[in-house]
């Protein structure tokens, strides 16, 4: 009864709630106290102030000292998800709750054990003895055949061997030691456990790689491990290559690159590249098995390699030049723009070695204008260097190039690089030489690119989302404030009612589009994307830069919308955003309020995302008496990036809304087009049909498709070549609509009569019907 009341999210119930829940967290049986424990949790989340006056807190806090483990473990895990939503240490950790902790962790249940670690993982040790203490204790964990109990025991010891400091060198040592095989022993699990502990894994020997040092074979990949744990093994032996283990590690890599899979190749071969920026002694060893990998020829791995040797130049410069002649026999099998960059940089770069690298240039010159952004400034930059190396060859190359960059491109950078080459090239050439040709910092090894303050924080957080996706809480978690508050409250008096001027509407349906607290925690479900027509909603004007398309569309029975975000001018770009949608005549709200655009859209580029739509009854906007219903929805984004907030109207395709279950058998279908008043019908003629409209065959499987299922045929008495054909659907809120089409043999048109007792929506179902046999 308590589990079900503290379910129960409604302001009005919490005040009967308080009374029994007071007496359940005292109850004799310990079953009922750990349930009660939980429901505190609960109870906060809707009404804070209440939980704190009737001292529901402090009785958590006495439940800590329960007798029963499970009880400690359910006070535990209600405290700290009380702290993470108030942001208040409500824990409290003293030395006597620390050794109640440690007591009951080896005798409660296997989450109730992960609640407790994760308590003391935000634990500060007054100092090192007492960190070695707790760690003594939670050292057994790290045998425990749970998973998460394992990743959750190696947080809190990772976090308190920074509090043991340097001075300890004998007791980290050995703790180094234990470590390594529990966290081995996790890549024998199942291939998704292997994935999470993979992404864990990269974070520790980020934070202390000597922890692995030994331990490389374990990463070798297995020929049947799936794709996705084969990439996070590689990013780990990068980490994890030295000088004793580079040769072995070469022989493994180079028989990856002769797998089947594309990708994992790919990603084989530029850690070959990696390996050599990272260790200098050995990058003469990783060029050679480059170069043998080049002369098998597969064009996949050649432009792979020709990439990572770029990279290894601008590490080494003026070292391993050798082999360009090498690079420049397999220009012709290059096709992808970034093998392609990287070709022309080392042409560019080193065109004083290359005997007729204005020829080679000149190449790639022929196709310029079809060429990607990025090949066209290398190619830009690349004959400049040329010129000022050689202006003698190439001064109508040059010329060519800055007449096409500056006069025949639509790109800015294009035209703005190409603008300053001109500039510099025409009043001080030496000026020129000096910008263009200069040294440049050689590039660094970028293994270990977390920031320490950022890695720090993520190691702070193994065996939760953040670890897995090397991202803080914050970047893909939204969490409403307690209440009703607004995520934004920061829009200007002006801004608000310019933009409701805007937005006003003679169907306008009220309520308030503003509220977007309490997004969804969890990521939205990737969902397919059949094609359904987008139509421009906003312009970039009113959406901070971002032109939105819109479109909806029915999928396995669920509704979705189909966005795309084209970022026209806006220089931050959009990853995550929050969408609300104001009361409409579907009922319709986003199941999940988060927006996540992976990866962000950057100025001049865009990207699609999905926003899946469910019925909500508090959703429905009520219907003006004797009007037909608005297909309009009204939608408010919000960029949460810059914290602006846009809004538009898109008109809803209804057709999205029939359900898989709106087909009737005959007869009822006969009963309830008699019992509806011929008053409620809907006329009209649907012109200039496609000839896949015109054949009845062909319009039942189309109609199919949209849930709109086929009923009945039959010819026209005395009205040769006309046949009607009858077919019904429903909507998944319930309404029924059945339809009557006339067609002609020879005419393009068809007459379409409609019935239903929802006489508001009914307009909206024959469009619906109309668009379906227009398109």
């Amino acid at each position: 009864a308590v589990r079900t009341m503290g379910c129960i999210r409604v302001d009005r119930i919490t005040e009967y709630l308080c009374e029994p829940l007071s007496r359940a967290l005292r109850d004799e049986d310990p079953y009922v106290r750990k349930t009660a424990a939980v429901c505190v949790a609960k109870l906060y989340d809707i009404a804070p102030d209440l939980v704190q006056e009737r001292g529901f807190l402090e009785v958590l806090h006495d439940l800590i000292s329960d007798s029963n483990p499970s009880v400690v473990a359910n006070g535990v895990a209600a405290l700290s998800e009380i702290a993470e939503t108030s942001g208040q240490d409500v824990m409290k950790i003293t030395a006597s709750v620390l050794q109640k902790l440690l007591a009951a962790l080896n005798e409660c249940t296997e989450w109730g054990q992960v609640f407790i670690l994760d308590s003391l993982a935000k634990y500060s040790p007054a100092e090192a003895r007492e960190a070695e203490g707790i760690i003594e204790r939670v050292t057994p964990r790290l045998q425990h055949a749970n998973s998460a109990v394992v990743m959750s025991a190696v947080k809190v010891i990772l976090s308190y061997m920074d509090t043991l400091g340097s001075q300890n060198s004998d007791a980290i040592r050995n703790l180094t030691r234990k470590l390594a095989p529990p966290l081995v022993t996790l890549l024998n699990s199942e291939p998704e456990i292997q994935y999470v502990a993979l992404r864990n894994i990269n974070l520790i020997v980020q934070k202390r790689p000597n922890i692995l040092e030994n331990e490389i074979k374990v990463f070798f990949c297995k020929y049947n491990d799936p794709i996705y744990v084969k990439m996070e093994k590689l990013e780990i032996i990068i980490k994890l290559i030295s000088e004793k283990n580079i040769d072995q590690v070469l022989l493994e890599l180079k028989e990856y690159a002769t797998e089947v899979d594309v990708d994992f190749v790919r990603k084989a071969v530029s850690a070959i590249g990696r390996c050599a920026v990272k260790l200098e002694r050995a990058a003469e060893r990783c060029i050679g098995v480059l170069l043998e990998l080049i002369q098998t020829k597969v064009n996949y791995v050649v432009q792979e390699a020709v990439i990572v040797i770029k990279d290894i130049f601008r590490r080494y410069p003026n070292r391993y030049e050798s082999i360009i002649a090498t690079l420049c026999d397999n220009l012709d099998t290059l096709d992808e723009p970034l093998a392609k960059a990287s070709m022309i940089w080392i042409i560019g770069e080193y065109a004083e070695r290359i005997d007729n690298a204005d020829e080679l240039l000149d190449t790639f010159l022929e196709t310029f204008e079809e060429e990607d952004p990025a090949v066209q400034l290398q190619l830009l930059t690349a004959t400049v260097k040329c010129f000022l190396k050689n202006p003698e060859d190439t001064q109508d190359m040059v010329q060519r190039v800055l007449d096409m960059a500056t006069e025949e491109s639509d790109n800015p950078d294009l035209r703005d690089r190409g603008f300053i080459y001109w500039r510099l090239l025409s009043t001080d050439p030496e000026a020129a030489k000096m910008v263009v040709l200069g040294d440049k910092p050689v590039i660094e090894d970028d293994t270990f690119r977390l920031e320490p303050s950022l890695l720090n924080s993520l190691v702070g957080q193994i065996a939760t989302l953040s670890s897995v996706y090397h991202k803080p809480p914050d970047a893909f978690v939204i969490r409403g404030t307690t209440g009703n508050s607004s995520l934004y409250e920061e829009e200007e008096e002006d801004d608000d009612e310019e933009e409701e001027e805007e937005y006003e509407d003679e169907n306008d349906v009220g309520g308030d589009l503003l509220d977007i607290g309490g997004l969804s925690v969890q990521e939205p479900a990737i969902q397919p994307q059949p094609q359904v027509r987008l139509n421009q909603v906003c312009g970039a004007e009113k959406s901070g830069g971002f032109d939105i398309f819109c479109g909806f569309r029915q999928t396995n029975g669920s509704v979705f919308m189909d966005m795309e975000f084209k970022n026209v001018s806006s220089g931050v770009p959009l990853s995550n955003s929050a969408i609300q949608l104001n009361k409409n005549a579907f009922g319709l709200s986003p199941a999940n309020q988060q927006i996540v655009c992976n990866p962000p859209i950057q100025q001049g580029s865009s990207g699609r995302s999905t926003v899946e739509l469910i019925i909500t009854p508090n959703m429905l906007a009520p219907l003006p008496a004797g009007q037909p219903a608005s297909p309009q929805i009204q939608v408010a984004i919000k960029n949460i990036a810059t914290g602006g907030v846009f809004y538009f109207a898109a008109n809803f395709s209804f057709e999205a809304l029939f359900s898989p279950d709106g087909a009737l058998d005959r007869s009822t279908f006969i009963e309830s087009w008699k019992s509806i008043d011929d008053n409620k019908e809907l006329y009209g003629t649907v012109p200039d049909l496609p000839p896949t409209s015109t054949d009845v065959d062909q319009v039942m499987g189309k109609f199919k498709a949209f849930n709109v299922f086929f009923i009945a045929r039959r010819p026209v008495p005395n009205a040769e070549g006309q046949e009607v054909v009858y077919f019904s659907m429903r909507t998944s809120s319930g309404m029924d609509f059945l339809a009557e089409l006339t067609f002609k043999k020879g005419v393009n048109a068809c007459k379409v009569c409609l019935k239903t007792e929802n006489a508001a929506y009914g307009g909206l179902a024959k469009t619906a019907i109309e668009s379906m046999l227009q398109n």
